[in-house]
């Protein structure tokens, strides 16, 4: 999913400029099933747009679009307290519906990973202002969005793993298996790369054998 940054100009029904620390990130769905990330873009800044209405992010099948820098105001939540405090994020309906939703999930679980925070912070539309939004995810008493919220939280879960596989330092063995590298190095069994690396059956033999002839 390509991320595109294409900030809107300062107009005072969509971009007034203010600046907000941002404390939720607020879901939302487009409702217009026909129309893509660039159409939503697109209209932010049609003349005849004339509705006091905004949001920061919209993703759709192929990308996601940043039309408002994350650390100003826009007008999506309904209320003063949600656009003062939330960052908002239109999901397309058109296209390939489970490749959106889960462009959306990544893209989520992504920015509540790069600040530290969890799924705790995701609000609907609704939650702020009572709006039926994000409509695609209100099926069965909410059942969507309860859906959404679990696949954001497992896509974290895999970011913080991630993140602590590459703070592990591959070319130095564990504390625990130091002793033994060394004396397999000093013997010559290994040649003392790559510690941490799996190990194939010709690599297991190779050092069998080289361990064999340092016993005779």
């Amino acid at each position: 999913m390509n991320y595109i940054i294409d900030h809107i100009p300062k107009s005072k029904d969509k971009r007034p400029g203010t600046k907000i620390v941002p404390e939720y990130i607020t879901i939302h769905s487009t409702g217009n099933p026909n129309s893509t990330a660039r159409n939503e873009r697109g209209w932010l800044t049609n003349p005849s747009n004339t509705r006091t209405a905004s949001w920061h992010i919209v993703v759709d099948e192929k990308e996601a679009i940043e039309a408002i820098p994350l650390d100003e105001k826009a007008y999506h939540a309904g209320n003063s307290n949600g656009n003062n405090k939330s960052i908002g994020i239109e999901i397309c309906e058109s296209g390939n519906r489970q490749k959106t939703l889960d462009n959306a999930v990544k893209l989520v679980a992504k920015m509540l990973y790069e600040r530290g925070w969890g799924v705790d912070k995701l609000r609907r539309h609704y939650d702020w202002s009572g709006k039926n939004c994000p409509r695609i995810l209100n099926y069965n008493n909410w059942q969507g969005w309860d859906k959404f919220v679990s696949d954001v939280k497992k896509e974290l879960i895999l970011l913080k793993q991630g993140r602590e596989v590459n703070l592990v330092d591959k070319n130095k063995p564990s504390d625990w298996a130091k002793e033994a590298w060394e004396w397999g190095k000093k013997e010559g069994i290994t040649d003392g790369t790559n510690p941490k690396d799996p190990i194939t059956r010709e690599q297991v033999v190779t050092m069998l054998y080289r361990l064999a002839k340092k016993v005779k």
